[in-house]
């Protein structure tokens, strides 16, 4: 567990610093077809719908991949 742990930790920390230094890389996230902003005067809303469904299948198939030993 502690070795996941540590694994995950180290991934996120790279991820992190890639969207810090290339924050092009993703600047599609958030404004896919679907995503919902609303915003009047002082007010914004931003549901992000398509962008989690997508991060939820890519999660879903890393998850698969690294179960299947």
């Amino acid at each position: 567990m502690a070795r996941w742990l540590m694994v995950v930790g180290v991934v996120l920390l790279l991820l992190g610093a890639v969207l810090h230094f290339a924050p092009w890389l993703l600047s599609w996230f958030g404004r896919l077809p679907g995503d919902i902003r609303y915003e009047t005067g002082r007010t914004r809303v931003f549901i992000p719908i398509t962008s989690m469904v997508v991060v939820s299948l890519v999660l879903t198939l890393v998850m698969n991949l690294l179960s299947r030993r």
